[in-house]
């Protein structure tokens, strides 16, 4: 099966797809792995080794406490964000962990979570090793793992192993943007409905249609969520949340007939829910939580201003954003620890501008013309978190992005769909810049503003 629109848009908590959704994922894997093979009563003690990225941003990025959390058997897209942080305090101050939540041993943060900051595994900077020992401190298994951005996790051995992502199972296979073209070209389909189709591959299109309104309720709760919170958030940069201030002066001000009003709530809701990433609370990702706020903000543009929004063009939107999405997954990366920033926020504004596009009426060409749009003019775009925290720019960044998303739909459905640079040639092109790119601009906290605010985290 292809990629789903329910592996690029997963439930989840922040504040990182990457550094948190992706180790607690394969942390769970990995007690999962002792249980199944009856090891799991002789272990007396786990020790988790972080390289790369993980291992230079791990506490800004909730890494140490992801892991933590999923060795206790806690899942992402089930963890109560409160209760999360409670049991992690708590298993410091108890010095006991217990291994999916029955099988308890000794534990030590600095001891039993190592974070390498100056090396990494060859096959991705986010790169996490678990070992299992026994009283003798023999080593009962060992297990390393990649979470290759969006929540995405492999383990050693599917590095050699033929993709799992076959598109033999599905009436349109496409690899590139040009076969996906071309499907609705000889069929006369919408995108939407392309997807729809391979999705209906795998369950009924009700299931397909409950399972993405019910995302995009979660996505609608966060908003909520972050124009109400107040407060700072975490981390130590006492960054202050805005999204309720901001909520209450828009309310306040009403109508006012300034053109950028529209414009004023689109940036509200990727704040909002950027900052509820970044406090820890439930999110989607989408494709990633770095860039969560986006397909939030454009979704709820659409909803609030567009006429004759419904949830038929919600569903729409998200399997047109999941068939944009597929083809960075797929020919690039969303991971920013890969490729810098324009993996994760430029392919989600890419997503969120094709998204809108469908539902504004777009034809498929001016569907890719809004999505090669919302690519470009990202490409480059590094990572540089400030203290290694999903904070400062992610935030803003998220923001100013969504308007982009908006501006490149609305381009794009202007003109023809005839354009010069190909989304193809877009996602090929920031695959080679994110080679190019240094190292320290790709989610290290070790350059960019990370560097220049003084708030290098190592």
């Amino acid at each position: 099966m292809s990629l789903s629109v329910f592996d690029l848009f997963s439930i989840g908590i922040g504040p990182s797809s990457s550094h948190t959704v992706g180790p607690m994922r394969a942390a769970v894997t990995f007690v999962e792995r002792l249980g199944a093979t009856g090891m799991l009563p002789r272990v007396a003690r786990v020790q988790t080794h972080l390289f790369g990225s993980l291992g230079l941003t791990g506490h800004g990025h909730g890494t140490v406490k992801a892991v933590i959390l999923g060795l206790q058997g806690e899942q992402p897209h089930l963890v109560d964000p409160a209760a999360a942080e409670q049991r992690f305090a708590a298993s410091q101050e108890d010095g006991m962990l217990a291994l999916a939540g029955t099988h308890a041993v000794p534990f030590d943060v600095a001891r039993d979570v190592v974070l390498h900051l100056g090396e990494r595994l060859a096959f991705h900077p986010n790169g996490l090793r678990f070992e299992a020992s026994d009283a003798a401190g023999e080593i009962l298994d060992a297990r390393e793992y990649y979470s290759v951005g969006g929540g995405f996790v492999l383990d050693e051995d599917q590095l050699d192993e033929p993709s799992a992502e076959t598109d033999t199972d599905i009436p349109y296979p496409f690899q590139t943007a040009t076969e996906l073209l071309g499907h609705a070209h000889d069929t006369g389909l919408r995108l939407s409905d392309i997807v729809l189709a391979n999705e209906c591959a795998q369950r009924s299109e009700e299931e397909v249609r409950a399972g993405i309104l019910h995302i995009w309720s979660v996505m609608q709760e966060c908003i909520r969520n972050g124009t109400h919170h107040t407060g700072t958030l975490p981390g130590g940069l006492n960054v202050r949340r805005r999204g309720a201030i901001q909520r209450e002066q828009l309310e306040a001000a009403g109508e006012t007939g300034d053109p950028f009003h529209a414009m004023e709530w689109v940036t509200l809701a990727a704040l909002a829910v950027n900052e509820e990433n970044a406090a820890g609370g439930r999110v989607v990702t989408a494709p990633t939580n770095g860039a969560a706020g986006i397909i939030p903000a454009v979704l709820d543009y659409y909803t609030r201003f567009v006429p004759g929004a419904d949830d038929d063009g919600v569903v729409r939107f998200f399997l047109t954003a999941t068939a944009i999405g597929t083809l960075f997954k797929k020919n690039a990366s969303i991971s920013g620890a890969e490729v810098g920033c324009q993996g994760e926020v430029g392919s989600a504004c890419s997503m969120a501008a094709g998204g809108l596009a469908e539902v504004l009426g777009g034809t498929p060409a001016q569907i890719e013309n809004a999505a090669e749009i919302g690519i470009e003019h990202n490409l480059g775009l590094t990572c540089d978190p400030v203290g290694g925290l999903v904070q400062i720019p992610c935030i803003e960044r998220n923001a100013i992005a969504s308007v982009k998303a908006i501006t490149a739909a609305r381009m794009a459905v202007r003109g023809d769909g005839v354009h010069l640079v190909s989304l193809d040639s877009a996602i090929k092109t920031m695959r080679e810049t994110g080679v190019d790119m240094s190292h320290k601009y790709k989610e290290t906290a070790a350059g960019g503003l990370a560097l220049n605010v003084g708030m290098v985290e190592c």
